[in-house]
């Protein structure tokens, strides 16, 4: 019998700051941004705990979704409401970047064997940015998506409201605990995307009768590509409305 995937989502808050005490005020800031702002700043995040395996011919279940809920629960109270550089001895020595957490709760989660084979983790620190750590690409590596959003005319008659989520992968650095400079690039897709589409005719800028979100993605992940300041660009996903999305990875 074919493996299945069970995905579980919970809420838990916690707060942290990013900081390097060998590091001066000026380098802070310019490396972690608002980030480094003191005390610390909080977060309800969101976690996605995916498992794999096969269905159990009796329950019909991956695994025991009461089982699965109470596990979760009992790993995430030792982080909720807790400040993470201050209260967790996992990060005396790394910052509590997103990254860093979701491999944390990995290497906690993946010894309960009740729950299954762990496939992913997805952390969400807002709902426009998460990182996501796989079985696959191991614990060293991680993605990080950021959402963006701006409005354009397909034709004169219908404009949209784009949600554009950029995904970038690559290891995670040991030193900032981050796949790359969120600032960086919030800065290159304001400069490269929403600038140049926000409010504008898409047949204008492409020159042609009609437009699809397919092509807009494309545009994008080419204005994206060799922009980026670690990582690489993985994914450019084009949300048009809720029942019509577009991926383009190159």
């Amino acid at each position: 019998m074919p493996a299945v995937l069970l995905t579980k989502r919970l809420e838990f808050s916690t707060s942290h700051r990013y900081i390097r005490p060998e590091w001066d005020e000026p380098k802070n800031r310019a490396v972690f941004g608002l980030c480094y702002n003191p005390p610390a700043h909080g977060h309800n995040y969101m976690i996605e705990v995916t498992v794999l395996g096969e269905v159990d011919p009796k329950t019909g279940m991956v695994v025991n979704l009461f089982d699965l809920k109470r596990i979760l629960l009992n790993v995430l109270e030792e982080f909720d409401h807790k400040n993470l550089n201050l209260d967790m001895p996992y990060f005396n020595d790394r910052i509590p970047t997103s990254e860093n957490l979701a491999r944390v709760l990995w290497a906690k989660l993946d010894t309960q064997k009740d729950i299954g084979t762990l496939h992913a983790i997805r952390l969400y620190e807002d709902e426009d940015l998460y990182a996501e750590v796989t079985a696959a690409a191991g614990l060293d590596v991680a993605s990080v998506t950021r959402r963006y959003s701006f409005t354009a005319l397909l034709d004169s008659n219908q404009g949209c409201e784009w949600d554009c989520f950029v995904t970038v992968h690559g290891t995670i650095d040991p030193v900032t605990g981050m796949v790359t400079d969120i600032g960086a690039l919030d800065r290159l897709v304001q400069d490269k995307v929403v600038r140049v589409f926000d409010r504008q005719d898409l047949r204008r800028i492409f020159d042609a009768e009609s437009v699809t979100g397919g092509q807009l993605a494309e545009r994008i992940w080419i204005s994206l590509v060799s922009g980026l300041s670690s990582g690489r660009l993985a994914n450019v996903h084009i949300v048009q409305s809720r029942d019509l999305t577009f991926d383009y990875a190159g």
